[in-house]
Formats: C-alpha cells, sequence, structure tokens
C-alpha cells in the first residue's frame, strides 16, 4: 500500500518521549475550529475515535486519523509529521514542551494518486 502519513525523525523522537510518558498515544488530525488543522497528540485512552473518522496509517507505531470532511479535502496529499518550536494546541501532549506537532504536505503525483485508487478502501471508525 501506498503510504499517507509519514513522520520526520524529530517527530518520531518525540513521540517515542510521549508514548514513554503516557503510554499508547494516538493522533488525531482534524479542521476544527480551535486548533485550526493542528496535528493533536493524545492518550489513545482519553480519545474517542468517531465512526466517520479516517485512519491515515502509523508513525512510530501511533495510529494517525483524520476527520472525515478534513479527508475529503486532503485525500489527494501524503501527510508528514514535523515537530516545530512554539506552542501549539493547549490539548495536545507536546504543548508543554515548548514544541509543537505540524502538518507538512504534498500532492500525490498522478501516478501515486492512480495507485491509491486502486487500493482497498481505507478503515473508518474506532479501532477494531
Amino acid at each position: 500500500m501506498l503510504e499517507r502519513i509519514a513522520a520526520t525523525p524529530a517527530a518520531v523522537e518525540l513521540i517515542e518521549e510521549l508514548r514513554a510518558e503516557n503510554g499508547p498515544l494516538l493522533f488525531h488530525q482534524s479542521g476544527g475550529c480551535c486548533d485550526g488543522s493542528s496535528p493533536m497528540c493524545y492518550p489513545a485512552r482519553e480519545f474517542r475515535v468517531g465512526q466517520r473518522d479516517v485512519l491515515l496509517g502509523q508513525v512510530a507505531g501511533t495510529p494517525v486519523y483524520i476527520g472525515a470532511q478534513q479527508f475529503e479535502l486532503w485525500e489527494h496529499t501524503h501527510l508528514t509529521l514535523d515537530v516545530v518550536p512554539g506552542r501549539g494546541g493547549g490539548f495536545s501532549l507536546e504543548a508543554p514542551k515548548g514544541v509543537r506537532f505540524l502538518t507538512r504536505s504534498r500532492v500525490f503525483t498522478d501516478e501515486e494518486y492512480a495507485r491509491l485508487k486502486q487500493e482497498p478502501a481505507l478503515h473508518r471508525g474506532p479501532p477494531e
């Protein structure tokens, strides 16, 4: 399968640090009003995945979900989780560390997008 989500080495390092402190994690990428379209990192046990949320894949062993409406807008893009200095969303686990997760994106090539259309539909909803 073609990868829809990746992470930079800095993001992987931070994910591993947060996992050591908080246990299993998950990311949710939304297009919400409060934190814009920031990727939010939560303890897996404290975030309820919605029925229409789409599982993009995993980074550093951590599932990454995206809201259904946001996925409709971004289905043609490859996302890369990165870390940058600064304060991000107040609800995301990295907020007290003075850094924030950031999503970088690039449009899939025509060839990649054609491959994606041949692959099985992405999982929607909570983990089974």
